[in-house]
């Protein structure tokens, strides 16, 4: 299982040293959650405020986009050459279309899908995406509790990828812990995204290492 810790959950008033942190712990990736006040209730962080604080990271950034008008913040965030950049499909009109944009930038395009939105609807465009992101609770703040509905959907989502013989990867954020994350292994889970429960902890590398079934 692969380990991408959301800044979400972070300190920031010491936010390069959160992040140098957990990739000194053994992270993965470093998961940014970026959202922009309208498609979710939140505010987070731009390009400029990321850009100063990944100097430090030594992990690639995985960076989900919760926003309204996805073409204008592909265009703002593909210069600091995410390995993912992922995209809500409920929020976008044109979803083929952006994927060509993510990739022509040379990042790995993902599509996230709410807790309500079944895996037939990406059924068509599947095979453009290089992962998938499935979201255990309502996007817009950390926190929150693990969705158990959301086990289903990876394995329907995990048995339309090996049916149709792609490495599209499945990633799970929200509410996931040392208790769940045996069942999301089981299920089919690739990666998993853990905020809170990694900041919160005294050590962040055993945190992760619980996480890396």
């Amino acid at each position: 299982m692969l380990v991408a810790p959301s800044i979400l959950s972070a300190d920031f008033g010491k936010l390069q040293s959160e992040i140098k942190a957990i990739c000194d712990a053994g992270c993965d990736f470093v998961h940014v959650d970026v959202m922009d006040g309208h498609f979710v209730p939140n505010l987070t962080i731009g390009p400029v405020v990321v850009s100063a604080a990944v100097k430090v990271s030594s992990k690639p950034l995985d960076i989900h986009l919760m926003v309204q008008n996805n073409t204008f913040f592909t265009e703002l965030f593909a210069p600091l050459k995410p390995k993912y950049l992922s995209f809500h499909i409920e929020e976008e009109k044109h979803p083929h279309r952006l994927i060509q944009k993510i990739k022509s930038f040379g990042i790995s395009p993902a599509i996230v899908l709410n807790p309500h939105t079944p895996p037939k609807s990406i059924e068509y465009i599947l095979e453009e995406l290089d992962m998938v992101l499935l979201m255990s609770v309502n996007p817009g703040f950390g926190g929150q509790s693990f969705i158990p509905s959301t086990l289903k959907k990876i394995d329907i989502l995990r048995k339309m990828i090996d049916d149709a013989g792609l490495k599209t990867l499945i990633e799970v954020d929200g509410g996931i812990n040392d208790k769940n994350i045996h069942s999301l292994k089981s299920a089919g889970a690739d990666i998993i995204v853990a905020g809170n429960y990694i900041f919160s902890s005294p050590s962040y590398k055993n945190a992760i290492d619980s996480l890396r079934i």
